[in-house]
């Protein structure tokens, strides 16, 4: 039976008046701990809410060890003394310390997050990814003992396949443990492979969906053109985008943005929060000039007829 869901809703986690998920994975990465505090400072004022992070950001970074975005945003939160005006989701089973989803590894890296973050709680705790070595039972009931403990509020899924959601939901069904209230995918207005499987499974389960990538490694931001050259760690993964398809999607993004008045990284992420099951789109910013059309795009309204001509350019 397909549970219906609130728009803006993630169970107890209410994103009405911040349709938008800023980020983690460039504190203290690409963007230093000034910058870090900078965009932080930015978003909250703006009337952000929820900000992404994961125990893993930036293991991949030489020299890194995992973890260096929770820390950041923990110095913050320290400093600011603001930890009751935002939401904080992180993930678990990619850090090189604490990898997989054992049941003792799931409650020891939570812990280690919590300390990382200076926090006392986890609004929304993720699987990070699948780990099918360990039985999906052993995992589920150690996500449930976390917000029976009150470490973490909602708990929720990245990256898992449709069968591994049903399978998950049916042992939370089954054992009368906590259920999971949302799900991570890769999706965007070039990325559209969610609209099958994934999302019958969101809907499937009352899932909210927080798309990760959602501005497709920078292209969807419109500075990736031809003959453009952009400084940017993810530029090879955004040039990727710029075929004939591509170029329809800016020319549609473009037209969009100008009827608005609007940055066309604002139009793709409100296409993407109108899309069935969508609560909040997740975007980074290294900058406060990045963050203002991010920002922009929780109260940009588009009509059917835009969404329907960004649909049809990116089919």
């Amino acid at each position: 039976m397909t549970t219906e869901i609130a728009s803006t809703t993630l169970g107890s986690l209410d994103l009405s008046r911040a349709p938008l998920a800023l980020g983690g994975n460039v504190f203290g990465w690409t963007a230093d701990r000034d910058a870090s505090f900078a965009v932080l400072d930015a978003f909250v004022d703006g009337g952000g809410e929820m900000i992404d992070t994961a125990d893993a950001y930036s293991a991949w970074v030489p020299g890194h060890s995992g973890g260096e975005s929770e820390t950041v945003i923990g110095e913050w939160l320290a400093s600011r003394g603001g930890r009751d005006r935002v939401l904080i989701a992180t993930k678990v089973s990619q850090h090189p310390e604490f990898s997989g989803l054992s049941g003792d590894n799931v409650a020891a890296a939570a812990r280690a997050s919590l300390g990382r973050l200076q926090a006392d709680h986890i609004d929304l705790y993720y699987a990070h990814f699948d780990d099918e070595s360990t039985p999906l039972e052993e995992t589920a009931a150690a996500f449930s003992q976390l917000i029976d403990e009150g470490l973490v509020r909602e708990m929720a899924l990245s990256n898992y396949t449709p069968a591994r959601i049903d399978a998950w939901l049916a042992i939370a069904e089954r054992e009368g443990l906590h259920r999971p209230v949302a799900l991570q995918p890769h999706y965007n207005l070039v990325e559209r492979e969610f609209e099958g499987g994934l999302r019958d499974a969101a809907e499937r389960h009352g899932l909210g969906v927080l798309p990760y990538w959602a501005l497709a490694k920078g292209f969807l931001t419109g500075k990736y053109r031809d003959g453009a050259t952009v400084d940017s760690p993810r530029a090879a993964g955004a040039s990727e985008y710029l075929d004939d398809r591509g170029r329809r999607v800016l020319a549609a993004l473009d037209s969009v943005a100008t009827a608005h008045g609007v940055g066309v990284a604002s139009v793709a992420l409100a296409w993407l929060r109108e899309q069935p099951t969508v609560v909040a789109p997740i975007a980074s910013a290294r900058s406060v000039e990045q963050l203002e059309p991010l920002l922009a795009a929780m109260t940009l309204d588009l009509s059917a007829d835009e969404i329907a001509a960004l649909t049809e350019a990116s089919a």
